[in-house]
């Protein structure tokens, strides 16, 4: 890889570097592309706003929102993003998007907390701007909190407040806040990818943002994340950042711009799950009452509680828990490969916690299950694995999620390691009722015996479906371990055996499980000649 084409800069990977992350550019380079794929190109084309990075006259990062009707985004090619919409006078980057100019954009759909992340350079483009791009990439949906937006007929625009400080008001706004956006920015020169502005989501509990100095000072917890560190990075050669709040329900928004300093070790922490303290000095604010036409809401009614009926341990740290209506009601069809969004009031944390989870069963049973990984700092998965108990009740929104069963007749190969055969599953008991005559590959990867989950309910499908085979790893097999039943390999699973099984061009790997196992199957299944267009991923954890 070129240096110009190179994922990272230099404080991003100093960034990685202290956070002690590994070498995540060896992997991380397979999901950053310098192209969106066509999930990409309609995922933006379809959003009723763009959250907005860029530089002002001087250059200070800002970070902003765009709106515009339906249809105002869309994507000529898979190198390209037309945006036929223009920023009020009082943005701070009203102007700013000339020829040239960097920019980063954050799609981001809070109902079903989607999100696609991209940079690049403008080019005009009628009355709007057209963005070259230049990396592409996507986030996983966790500290997103979900709402539903509408339109209202937009009204006088009213005038913008200007401070250097924020007062009580703006205060009270940021105390109560759940969500915010962050825009810095890194230029080396030379032309590199990696240069340019980044825009950013970040949630977390209300009032997980505190203030300080009387206005004059904002503590941000930095959460566990995708591990690229592009803001972090960002501000790790530049401090100067851009903040911007929103008010959903009358549609202002509150741009702060100020300085920050990272706190790698911070001692006296407001939130004890924040890994990193961002402070930030605050330098200008703007307050933009109802600047937006566009209004969201927490839609509540969406909610249906769900019994839990059963607690199964399927390994030494999965536990599966099945759920049904109350009152004995089939559940709502899910799609299998979907995942089930999740809401817990845990003692001690002071706001829901938001989770979603795969579906691990079959999607014709009428009732949810889902399998869950205890994580030794997993807020949710702690709660769940140790509190939560047959006859408890859980609340979740509806299914969602396109990671879905593809179509035609090819092979499907379902590649998973660890917790990553949860969807995996599920997808396996759809396609064994729904496609008999498609060739079914299982593929699971895990450490050994006691951590394999869900072994016995595999061979079960085999045994009743001749078109299902089974390929099963352990990377360290125990001596109880008995090969050629309880596992067919001794290793890690790699994109070699997979292109040896010989399922055939029209053949879909869909994969599931860490991030660098999935950068590792996928670059070398495009190695080997598969379609990029034929394979499929879900990532889980913070690394998503």
């Amino acid at each position: 890889m070129t240096l110009e084409k190179f994922p990272f800069h230099a404080g991003e990977l100093e960034a990685q570097r202290r956070a002690e992350v590994g070498d995540v550019a060896s992997w991380a380079g397979s999901f950053i592309r310098d192209h969106m794929p066509d999930q990409h190109r309609d995922f933006f084309a379809a959003l009723p706003f763009l959250v907005v990075a860029g530089g002002d006259g001087e250059r200070w990062p800002w970070v902003t929102i765009i709106e515009g009707p339906a249809g105002f985004v869309s994507s000529p090619d898979p190198h390209r993003l037309s945006v036929m919409a223009e920023l009020q006078p009082q943005d701070p980057l009203a102007g700013a998007f000339l020829p040239g100019s960097a920019i980063g954009i954050l799609g981001i759909e809070l109902a079903t907390r989607r999100r696609n992340r991209l940079n690049g350079l403008i080019r005009a483009v009628g009355d709007g701007f057209a963005i070259d791009v230049r990396q592409s990439f996507g986030n996983c949906p966790q500290y997103i909190h979900e709402r539903a937006w509408r339109r209202i007929e937009r009204g006088r625009v009213a005038k913008a407040r200007i401070s250097h400080r924020l007062d009580l008001d703006q205060q009270a706004r940021i105390a109560a806040a759940d969500t915010f956006f962050i825009g810095s920015g890194h230029s080396a020169g030379g032309d590199r990818s990696s240069d340019g502005y980044d825009a950013s989501h970040r949630g977390g509990p209300r009032g997980f943002v505190r203030v300080a100095d009387d206005g004059k000072r904002l503590r941000i917890p930095d959460y566990a994340g995708n591990k690229y560190f592009n803001t972090i990075g960002n501000l790790v050669g530049d401090p100067r950042v851009g903040l911007l709040f929103v008010d959903f329900e009358t549609g202002g928004l509150l741009h702060i711009a100020g300085r920050a300093r990272v706190d790698w070790a911070p001692k006296d922490s407001h939130d004890p799950n924040a890994l990193r303290m961002i402070e930030v000095a605050v330098e200008k604010v703007i307050d933009r009452p109802a600047a937006l036409a566009l209004r969201w809401s927490e839609d509540r009614a969406e909610l249906q509680p769900l019994k839990v009926i059963d607690k199964v341990a399927e390994s030494d740290r999965i536990t599966s828990f099945h759920l049904a209506s109350p009152d004995g009601a089939a559940l709502p069809p899910f799609e299998a490969g979907q995942h089930l969004p999740i809401e817990l009031r845990v003692p001690g944390q002071p706001d829901l916690i938001r989770r979603t989870y795969s579906f691990s069963g079959s999607s014709r049973a009428g009732t949810y299950r889902l399998s869950v990984k205890r994580e030794d700092r997993g807020i949710a998965s702690t709660f769940l694995h140790s509190e939560v108990e047959i006859g408890d009740m859980i609340e979740a929104r509806p299914p969602a999620g396109d990671f879905t069963l593809p179509g035609g007749q090819g092979a499907i190969v379902l590649v998973s390691a660890g917790v990553g055969a949860t969807p995996m599953l599920s997808l396996l008991h759809t396609a064994a009722a729904d496609q008999p005559g498609r060739c079914i590959w299982f593929i699971h990867g895990t450490r050994d015996g006691r951590s394999h989950t869900f072994g016995a309910e595999v061979d079960a499908l085999i045994g009743k479906h001749a078109n299902i085979k089974r390929k099963v790893f352990y990377s360290t097999p125990c001596k109880t371990d008995i090969p050629g039943i309880d596992f067919d390999a001794t290793g890690r699973v790699a994109a070699e055996d997979l292109l040896a099984l010989g399922a055939g061009a029209d053949a879909h790997y869909m994969l599931c499980g860490p991030a660098r196992f999935l950068a590792d199957i996928r670059a070398g299944l495009e190695t080997g000649g598969v379609s990029p267009s034929h394979i499929h991923f879900e990532t889980f954890g913070p690394s998503a």
